[in-house]
């Protein structure tokens, strides 16, 4: 069933402007959950495919919810990854509408299992302009930005300049010469980092997913801004920060 989200959701303070409203189908307790954003070419090579999947599988083995766009190619297989259960999916489209034809089968897997997003009402068709939303979207619910594979002029490296607007650490996987330019020039640039080691670059975020036994932490968790963690617990922000527990980096909280 498709419903409106009323509840606030803290780590889309980083978007340009809040969405004025939000339709899902499924498990909003993923949403509380550490999150990580995967996005990549819909064409990707047999690397890159092997390595996506295996990366959302890992992540998600410690925790970690993967959030995509539901297209076709890195966007599936990092859902496919992550497993329906663990995985949120952002539409360019109405949720009465499950798009692209080729992923309806997954997509109704997350729609009963996982959770799917949508700033767009019913009826409303893919456009443009609305994968771009959806792509701001998508990067702002998660943690960090993967990006698995990309070209140089590409939706991709769209979402990439909303990340680097929004302060998130970018993540690439390594390429061979004349492969993924859009990330190898990123590296270039000093602006993304490159996994080298997936069971330890998906270990960091295992320490994240075990502070569910803490409410605090866990609302840490979901970087939140400084101010409206404050407002919600006060004098604990500023103990934790001292502990050592929290930092904060441009305004939000990270653990």
């Amino acid at each position: 069933m498709i419903k409106k989200l009323h509840s606030y959701i803290p780590e889309l303070e980083s978007m340009k402007k809040y969405p004025v409203e939000i339709s899902y189908i499924g498990n909003l307790d993923l949403l509380k959950k550490p999150k990580v954003s995967i996005i990549g070419t819909r064409r990707p090579n047999q690397y890159s495919k092997h390595y996506t999947h295996l990366l959302a599988q890992k992540l998600a083995s410690v925790g970690v919810c993967i959030v995509s766009g539901a297209a076709m190619g890195v966007d599936a297989i990092a859902h496919l990854g992550a497993g329906a259960s663990n995985t949120i999916a952002v539409a360019a489209n109405g949720l009465d509408i499950r798009y692209p034809t080729i992923n309806k089968e997954l997509i109704k897997s997350i729609e009963n299992e996982g959770l799917v997003l949508s700033q767009f009402n019913n009826g409303f068709k893919a456009t443009n302009w609305s994968f771009v939303v959806r792509n701001e979207l998508v990067v702002a619910l998660g943690n960090i930005l993967i990006v698995t594979e990309a070209d140089l002029n590409s939706g991709s490296m769209r979402s990439v300049e909303y990340a680097l607007e929004m302060n998130k650490e970018i993540y690439i996987l390594p390429h061979r010469i004349g492969e993924s330019e859009g990330t190898t020039e990123l590296v270039k640039k000093g602006l993304a980092k490159i996994i080298h080691d997936i069971d330890e670059f998906s270990a960091q975020f295992g320490v994240i997913a075990k502070t569910f036994n803490d409410p605090f932490l866990d609302f840490c968790a979901s970087k939140p801004t400084f101010d409206y963690a404050v407002s919600l617990y006060g004098e604990k922000v500023y103990e934790a920060e001292l502990d050592g527990k929290i930092k904060i980096e441009n305004g939000f909280i990270v653990v």
